[in-house]
């Protein structure tokens, strides 16, 4: 390999025990993590040491029901995390509490806490309940006065599953080692909260969810370790009327910075060993071998990406509560309902190792026909258009990567409700610009993603449901690294990303419910690495971020900042000022 400069040999992979999220099964680490830095040395000395830091991720609260009574609450697994790599699932029976006064639940909210002291990598991690995935998520790395972090999230589209009157299998899955060096261990607690029924917003709810995971019994997690493809073979209902594939994704050890992988002209030029296959990435999901639709996933960075003091108590968006993206299948029910195995499949464009990718099916039953009928009547899908363009010398240069995808399919489905034609439509739009300079110093990433899904069923020429996503994920980096004195080097990061987002859905079959939201999230990172003889000897970081959701459920607005592990500022409103009728 050819000599090379400081921040290439910094995005470099290196020898090191699998110790990371971004890095389970090979010995390597990824290219914006350094494998001198250790999660010790790289914590600045706190002048309060004395209680746990907690860390938390900014997002809107469930919304739950007016003037609720308290929940009914399961505490359902308290574990110890220690040496976990490899090892199967911790497993725990999941039946609903006998405790609760009733069983009609308006809201589930799953309730994931942590608490953890020493020193420890970022761990990513999933919690399933027979195989149906209901959190994907990253652990917090530890100091050595402790930390504690927890994650809520809304269930209650899984209600389906959640309220089943039997026994079923609660899984979760935290890879994490153990050793001298390596001492942190996560004292994990997990707890369903279920609040009574009331009125309000709630999503039409599935009345059936098949897993597309692994079975158990089985080592680590239930996803599929994806770089080429996978695939699962589901058999459905013969009286489902309407399905929606959720999709989890997660992408680790040379993917887990995909969006700023080089390209194979580059590193092959100047003859490196650098991730490669550029900066682009899509996760296509198939049925029978044919497109059904795609996921561009939302850059997530993980607690120790980039920089880790970037990232503390701020975690980046998405760390603690990752992103699933919905799929409509409705219009291909007309293949499923034949009552055979088919295949939903998973794959990765340009993938390295390794992604971590499991899928929930979501079924509406017919409960007045034993069997529906249904007819595939279009499906379009548009070739992936890529385009590259790239000028360099040496290990400076200028890379643009464009991307555009396009699926389209319409079906007939005939059940109770009449006949029914549903269309779904996602169209993707992908550009990044990448800078390399100071002989490799210095690397720049400007990246756009933008998604826009459709869904559109009519009877008898009358629209009687309708719901629109339109997401945009800006991601901003630049990294530089600078020679100092008495053998010191400064390692520079600034971050800005958002995940912004406007949903709408309207179901006028009889009951005329119409939701309405936008979601306004940007977050901004600066921080800075002062390495000696291969240890960081000082440091800072920074974060600030806006979030503002307004929608037909609640609002919420939170604009708060940190610094080296103290907040400076710490805003929240949840008065509308804004109607969601003026939203678009």
């Amino acid at each position: 390999m050819a000599s090379l400069p400081p921040l290439i040999f910094f995005f470099t992979l290196h020898s090191l025990p699998t110790l990371s999220v971004a890095d389970h099964r090979e010995t390597t680490r990824s290219r914006f993590k350094p494998p001198h830095f250790s999660p010790l040395l790289i914590s600045p000395p706190s002048q309060n040491a004395t209680s746990p830091t907690r860390y938390l991720e900014v997002k809107k609260p469930p919304v739950l029901p007016d003037s609720p009574p308290p929940p009914c609450s399961h505490h359902i697994l308290h574990h110890e995390f220690a040496y976990t790599y490899g090892k199967p699932p911790v497993l725990t029976n999941y039946t609903l509490p006998s405790h609760c006064p009733s069983l009609e639940f308006s809201k589930i909210v799953l309730e994931f806490k942590s608490t953890s002291k020493g020193r420890q990598f970022d761990r990513i991690f999933g919690v399933w309940l027979d195989g149906v995935e209901l959190l994907r998520s990253c652990t917090a790395e530890p100091r050595s006065n402790g930390i504690v972090w927890s994650v809520q999230k809304d269930v209650t589209r899984y209600h389906s599953i959640l309220v089943k009157n039997q026994t079923q299998t609660l899984a979760v899955y935290l890879g994490n080692l153990i050793d001298k060096t390596y001492t942190g261990v996560y004292h994990v607690d997990v707890i369903f909260h279920y609040y009574p029924s009331s009125s309000g917003y709630s999503s039409p709810r599935a009345d059936m969810i098949l897993p597309v995971s692994r079975n158990l019994p089985l080592n680590a997690g239930l996803w599929f370790e994806i770089v080429n493809s996978s695939y699962k073979e589901v058999v459905i209902p013969r009286n489902v009327y309407r399905a929606v594939l959720e999709v989890y994704v997660s992408f680790h050890e040379k993917d887990e910075f995909w969006y700023g992988n080089l390209y194979n002209d580059f590193v092959t030029a100047n003859n490196l060993s650098s991730p490669g296959n550029g900066p682009f990435r899509e996760v296509v999901v198939t049925l029978d071998g044919d497109v059904a639709g795609a996921v561009w996933p939302f850059p997530v960075v993980f607690t120790g990406g980039i920089n880790p003091l970037l990232w503390r108590p701020i975690t980046a968006i998405g760390s603690f509560d990752l992103p699933s993206y919905d799929i409509e299948m409705t219009p291909f029910l007309g293949s499923l309902l034949d009552g055979e195995a088919h295949k939903v499949g998973f794959s990765v464009t340009n993938a390295l190792n390794v992604w971590y990718i499991d899928a929930d099916l979501h079924l509406w039953l017919d409960k007045e026909k034993e069997v529906v009928e249904g007819k595939v009547l279009e499906v379009r899908r548009s070739s992936l258009e890529v385009s590259y363009a790239s000028d360099f010398k040496g290990l400076n240069g200028n890379f643009t990567t464009k991307a555009k995808r396009s699926v389209h399919s319409t079906g007939l489905v005939k059940s109770s409700h009449g006949d029914i034609i549903t269309s779904a439509s996602q169209e993707f739009t992908y550009v990044n610009k990448m800078v390399l300079g100071k002989d490799g110093n210095m690397q720049i990433i400007d990246q756009l993603i933008q998604a826009d899904d459709r869904v559109h069923a009519e009877r008898e020429s009358r629209e009687i449901y309708t719901a629109k996503s339109i997401k945009s994920f800006p991601f901003y980096l630049y990294s530089d690294y600078l020679e100092g004195q008495n053998h010191t080097s400064k390692e520079v990061a600034n971050v800005t990303m958002g995940f912004n987002e406007e949903r709408s859905w309207s179901d006028d079959d009889g009951l005329m419910r119409m939701f309405k939201s936008k979601l306004e999230n940007k977050q901004e990172a600066q921080g800075v690495m002062v390495v000696k003889n291969n240890l960081v000897v000082s440091g800072y970081g920074g974060t600030q971020q806006v979030y503002n959701y307004v929608g037909s459920d609640q609002c919420y607005f939170r604009n708060i900042s940190s610094f080296n592990y103290t907040f400076q500022y710490d805003k929240v409103e949840t008065i509308c000022k804004k109607k969601t009728s003026d939203l678009t």
